[in-house]
């Protein structure tokens, strides 16, 4: 037995919105054998849009039932049924999120009529209610309302029945298929083709356009894991409904992928990820040079395009830093901004300090230009061979002077110990704080896949 939902909402996802209008159509197989249909209080004002779309308003809906009232009549009517909508998934987060909230936990296999469409009718121009019903003679006169949606939508279900000769509909109900998970406009086959194996994906919308990058240990696995769940979140919600395709990127490990997703997010900076957009340098060790020819050391918050020596996360490593050059090439504190008080230089230098101008800048611009070289050949150069993406290829990672220089896919008989060569096939990108922090902390739990250069 079926049952064919359509709700009317006061917005789009479940969580922080209200049923104001449900209607249910049972559905033996062969035709609708019951209808049931009910306005909703959903109390709270109904959004002026919502009321011109729909038509159902705040006096409408005053001396209606409100939805845990009628709770127990719409669990036993889909309870046991297959929960059919078009787009399922917004209807049934919507009312199952409601009926958990009244203390009923519903638990139904799902039919999306939007992805049926596409498999037993392919080829239309659209698969919106709307337009399919005008397209295949089904009228509805109520339309943007529940019973007349959900009366078209059994309509639609009866057609798609009597034309499904390659029983789509038995195989999207089967235990193992993922079918009635799936986002409304993605086809499986775009998840059936994913490989098994680390790599980035990436979800595009209607346009094509990347709206989210994700890296996994095994693409088609993670990719399925953001479908599963009933999350009735807006941000969820209208996620899935965004996502038409789905392409991706083989990495020969999860640290490539790691990479590369930090990468390819700040490349195409796509809607619905969060936390690397976020992620820059806070503070870079900079040298300039003053008015007066001496060259000053300084750490300040992260100049996009200009260059630092070093960068780092917090002022107070910065800072550390800076402290230990002044100490080991007495440099002036003052000159480097450590010291911004009107006393006396606390530099070895002191009252001969650079500072005063008795130590010359030619000579302060050595040990300056020491310091920086000390700095350089501090910060190690090195490489992280690892599996590749077939076995007769490693792949590398490079960083080089303690950033972040590239990486790319050699032969497995390459000699990786020469660093001009390894450069002929790196592929240099863009790094940060972040991707140092992954790959050194790699390099450092497995040293046996580190190589170094001198």
């Amino acid at each position: 037995m079926y049952a064919i939902v359509d709700i009317e909402t006061t917005g789009g996802h479940a969580s922080a919105n209200d049923i104001t209008e449900i209607a249910i159509c049972l559905h033996d197989g062969k035709k609708v054998t019951k209808r049931f249909s009910t306005l909703v209080n959903p109390r709270r004002e109904i959004p002026i849009y919502i009321r011109a779309l729909t038509g159902i308003t705040n006096e409408m809906v005053a001396e209606a039932p409100p939805f845990e009232d009628v709770a127990a009549d719409i669990y036993h009517l889909l309870h046991g049924k297959i929960f059919i909508a078009h787009n399922v998934n917004f209807d049934y987060s919507f009312v199952r999120y409601h009926l958990a909230a009244a203390g009923y936990d519903l638990q139904c296999n799902k039919l999306c009529t939007v992805r049926l469409g596409r498999k037993i009718l392919p080829g239309l121009p659209s698969y919106s209610l709307g337009k399919l019903c005008r397209h295949l003679g089904i009228d509805n006169e109520s339309r943007h309302r529940a019973m007349g949606d959900a009366d078209a939508t059994a309509e639609l279900f009866s057609l798609l029945l009597r034309n499904d000769k390659n029983d789509h509909i038995k195989q999207a109900l089967k235990q193992n298929s993922k079918e009635q998970v799936l986002p409304p406009h993605l086809p499986k086959k775009a998840v059936l083709e994913l490989p098994n194996t680390p790599g980035v994906y990436y979800f595009h919308d209607h346009k094509g356009k990347v709206i989210y990058v994700g890296k996994a240990k095994n693409i088609r696995k993670r990719v399925t894991s953001h479908f599963t769940g009933n999350n009735p979140g807006l941000q969820r919600q209208e996620f899935l409904r965004n996502i038409h395709q789905i392409t991706h990127q083989v990495c020969g490990t999860e640290l490539i992928a790691l990479v590369l997703e930090a990468v390819e997010i700040k490349r195409l900076w796509p809607k619905y990820n969060r936390s690397l957009k976020r992620f820059e340098h806070a503070y870079g060790l900079y040298m300039f040079e003053d008015q007066r020819g001496y060259m000053r050391l300084a750490v300040d918050k992260h100049r996009k395009y200009t260059g630092a020596l070093y960068t780092c996360n917090t002022m107070l490593e910065g800072r550390s830093i800076l402290n230990q050059l002044i100490e080991t090439f007495e440099l002036c504190p003052k000159l480097c901004f450590i010291q911004n008080n009107t006393e006396p230089c606390t530099g070895t230098g002191q009252d001969r300090c650079a500072c005063t101008g008795i130590e010359t800048a030619e000579t302060y611009n050595q040990k300056v230009e020491l310091a920086i070289a000390e700095l350089h050949k501090a910060l190690p150069t090195f490489a992280i061979r690892d599996e590749g993406r077939t076995d007769d290829e490693h792949s590398c990672i490079l960083v080089e002077k303690g950033k972040f220089y590239g990486m790319g896919y050699v032969s497995h008989y390459f000699q990786v110990e020469n660093l001009q060569q390894l450069k002929n096939y790196i592929t240099p990108y863009p790094g940060n704080d972040y991707i140092k922090n992954i790959v050194a902390n790699y390099a450092e739990k497995f040293p046996q896949r580190k190589v170094e250069f001198a």
